[in-house]
Parts: C-alpha cells; structure tokens; sequence
C-alpha cells in the first residue's frame, strides 16, 4: 500500500525538465489565492449556513477557517520544498505512495469538478436576480433550478459552465490586468456590502444565536468551508513561481486571512440586518437546505427571508433600502464568478494531465488539440460533467459533496508533511509549518471533524466515488503506472496554455 513512492528529487528533475517560467511574486500569489477563494461561498452559501446555524454561522466561519488556517500552513511547508504541479497528489505520491495518492487525485477530481459545478450554480442565482430587479423580466424558475429546488433544469448555470469550457478549449486565459480587476470587483462589492450592512445592524437579530444548536453549527461548518477552499490552487501555481520556497507561503496564509476578516464582516451584516434565522419545519426541525420542503416553504412566504435566497447579499441589500447597489452586486457577481469557474476546472484538467503523465490515467487524457494547443479531450470532458452537476443540483449539496473530496486531500497532506518531517528530516525547508507535531494532528483532526459533520448524502457519494476510484486503479492505472513499470523520469509537454490563467501570465 505505501509502496511505489514517487521520490522528492526524481519529481524536481521533471518539473526542471518542464521549465515553465517564473513570472509570479508574493503579491500575484495573494491576489490569485483571493481571487480562487472569494466566489460563491460567500456570495451565495451565506444562505445556507443561515438555515443551518443561525446567526451561529459566525462561529461556523471561524470553525472552518482555523481549519484551513492549520491546512494552509501544512500546504505551505509542502508547496515551497516541492514547487511542482499537481498540488495534494504530488506531496501524496512523494511521501505515502501510489494508491494513496492515487486517492487523493482522485478526491481532487471531485472537489474540482463540483465545485465548478456549485460556482455555476451561484452565479446562475445573481444573474437571474439580476435580470428580474434591473428590467422587470421573470424567467420561469422551471428553468433557472435544478428539481431539487423546485424546477426542472438550470439553464443558466449550464450556459456558463459551457462557456468557460469552450474558452479554456479554444486557449483563451485571462490575462494579469483581467484577473485583478476581477478581483478589485470582488472585494469592492463585498467591501461595499460592509459599508452599507454592518452600521445598520440590530443586535437583537443575534438572538438566539444557536438556535439549533452546536449540530447546527457544526453542519454550517463543513458547508462553509467551501468558502475557504481555492487556496490550494495557489499550490498548483508553483512552477511559475519566483523565489516560491519564500512566495509560496506568503500567498497561501496572506490571502487566507484576508478572506477571513471579509468574511466575518459581511456574515455579521447579513444577520444583524435583516436577520438569519432558520426555517423550521411543522415538527420543530430546520428544513434541509436546497430540498422541496424548504422551497415550498419559501414560497408560501413570498420568499422574504435570507435564508430562501439564492442571491443573499444582493437581497440584503434590497431589504434595507439599497435595491441599486444591490443590483450592482448581483452583477459583481456576474462578471466575477465566471473567473472562479475558470480556475476550478483549470485545476481540474491540470489533475487529469499530471495523473495522465504518471501513466495512472489514459494518454488520451493529455493529447493536445493540434491548433490550440490545450488538452481539449479532458477539458470537453470535464465541462459536460460540470455542466450537468450545475444544471440538475443545488448549490449547497454540490458544495458539500466538493467538500468531501477537498476534506480528505487536506489530511492526506497535513499526514504528508508530519511523514516527511520524520522520514527525511534533512532536506531543506525553506518554510518550516511552527509545531509540526500539534500543527499536523489539529488539521488532521479538522478535517475529520469537518467531514463527518456533512450531511448523510455527501458522505454516502464520498464512500461510492472512492470505491469507483479503487475499482479502476486496480484495474487500470495499476498496471500502465510509470513508477510501477520503472519508468524513472518522465517529462511533462512543452504545452504553452497548461500555465494557469492567473495574474503574471499573459494571453
């Protein structure tokens, strides 16, 4: 099980071999690790943590981002002493071996595609509250929500998960200037929610502030945690990265913090404003979010709670007077979220190629488009999948099943670098994660904590797609494996529109 260990030096030798060029510094990695992580957790999951925890879900923010605070600072240690592509499957294959780290990609195909799959979604929910408040058009919800939220298909979401696929298809990336605006739009809305939100707070919005008590909040937690989750695509970045064993570090923790102080600030506007607490149902229990019951429910009331939005921030500020700014943070939201989609299944394909390189994946799934150059098969693939998540699910259960998957790669590395500390306890460590021996457990433990305080569904797919993962290894990757057959190096393509479309990278 642990055999089959892909070493340190023999993956360095690759990526040099590769060469991509370095072109990004501390402050790009912190504005790609901002522009990857704020997108529909907070815009949109705002929402259902409300339903779940009440005005609990500020210690739900705090839960979840002291989880990923000690996963970040493990991921740190692991992307400055291995700048190579690949993220949690790398660090695996080099420390605990094949199979495991064969899971792990695996697991990372999850979060990856779903969680494009949940940002689709998102966006799908601004856009449309969008186009009803600006110009007086409803579109019927049949098409604008999956079945489980009381339609039949999401039209939109689909719509722009075809889009990104075709634009990562075709090799368009965006470009520095591009990926910060976005990010300037980002933080300014949220920003702009801030001003206007917090000072017209009423404390006794707060109360009770568990109303389902610390189940609630636990539960919040582990949805919540999609917020966070975009930082490790920061890692995925380090083969362009200057001076990455001091750059590296600063990205992941810097914009991880940053996202921290925003996201308490506008959960705390949204409650203390118009309120957070949940739905209950005729036997006393919150309604699950994302279900029919809690839909009919809401439409019964004529949608006039949070908690029933799919455009919770933009509702906020409808509610207190502010409908204009509302609608232009409903098109932040618009022209943001696509970014974020972009960089989810960016990373997707990035797996997928990595996996295919290794020989655990078929070769087809790194052929390149003759014109584009792009790895076209996998990208087509993967945005059928994202598109079809996006179109028949609701935000919450995707972003729960791509926490699933986000959870076990985060302990499979926090296991690696407490492995690696003491297997090879010599090699350079340009940052060393403080307390490696309390650092590693707590994260370990988070995760765990996190995972089994999802919902039944979320586990239950977790189990099946692990156990699909095992089925095909064994009888496929397996046997094709580089390392296993005792192929030493194996180069990656010189394709130039692999490097991500991050800040530093030109079109």
């Amino acid at each position: 099980m642990f055999g089959r260990v892909k070493p340190l030096d023999q993956i360095l030798a690759t990526a040099e071999k590769k060469s991509l060029h370095r072109t990004l510094g501390a402050f790009q990695l912190t504005m790609l690790g901002i522009g990857a992580v704020i997108g529909t957790g907070i815009f949109v999951l705002t929402a259902e943590a409300a339903q779940k925890a009440g005005p609990g879900m500020m210690l739900s923010f705090v839960i979840a981002g002291v989880v990923c605070a000690v996963a970040a600072l493990c991921y740190a240690e692991m992307a400055s002493m291995v700048p190579v592509s690949g993220s949690a499957y790398t660090y695996s294959y080099a420390v605990m071996g094949e199979l495991l780290a064969w899971m792990v990609g695996w697991a990372l195909i999850l979060e990856y595609a779903v969680a494009a799959g949940a940002v689709s979604v998102g966006w799908s929910g601004y856009v449309v509250g969008l186009i009803q408040h600006s110009f007086g058009i409803t579109i019927p919800k049949e098409f604008v929500l999956g079945p489980f939220d009381g339609g039949m298909i999401n039209l939109p979401a689909m719509f722009v998960a075809g889009l990104v696929t075709w634009l990562l298809v075709i090799g368009t990336k965006e470009s520095a200037t591009v990926n910060a605006i976005l990010v300037v739009i980002k933080v300014t809305a949220l920003t702009l929610f801030i001003v206007l939100a917090v000072p017209v707070m009423n404390m006794e919005n707060f109360t009770p502030f568990s109303p389902l008590g610390f189940g609630g909040i636990s539960a919040a937690a582990a949805s919540i945690f999609f917020a966070y989750v975009g930082f490790d695509a920061v890692s995925t970045a380090a083969e362009e990265t200057k001076n990455p064993q001091r750059n590296m570090p600063i990205g992941l923790i810097g914009s991880l913090g940053f996202c921290t102080i925003f996201y308490l600030l506008v959960s705390a506007g949204v409650i203390g404003s118009v309120g957070s607490q949940p739905i209950l149902g005729a036997d006393g229990a919150a309604l699950e979010p994302g279900s029919r019951e809690l839909a009919a429910q809401c439409a019964a009331m004529g949608d006039s709670a949070v908690v029933c939005s799919k455009e919770a921030l933009a509702w906020t500020l409808r509610e207190i007077g502010w409908p204009q700014i509302g609608n232009l943070l409903g098109l932040a939201a618009g022209l943001a979220l696509p970014s974020v989609i972009l960089m989810m299944m960016f990373g997707q394909t990035r797996i997928f190629f990595v996996m295919s390189r290794d020989g655990l994946l078929p070769q087809a799934f790194s052929k390149i488009h003759p014109k584009y150059n792009t790895p076209h098969v996998i990208t087509v693939i993967t945005g059928i999948a994202v598109a079809l998540f996006a179109a028949f699910f609701p935000v919450g259960q995707l972003a729960n099943i791509s926490n699933s998957g986000t959870l076990f790669a985060f302990a499979a590395v926090s296991i690696a670098v407490f492995m690696l500390r003491r297997s090879d306890p010599t090699r350079k460590r340009p940052f060393r994660t403080p307390v490696i021996w309390l650092t590693a457990p707590i994260a370990v433990a988070g995760c765990v904590y996190l995972f089994f305080s999802l919902d039944e569904k979320s586990k239950l797919l977790f189990v099946i797609w692990a156990v699909i993962g095992l089925v095909v290894y064994f009888a496929y990757s397996r046997s094709r494996s580089h390392v296993g057959r005792g192929i030493v190096d194996v180069p990656e393509a010189e394709v130039g529109d692999l490097s991500p479309p991050v800040p530093g990278t030109r079109d």
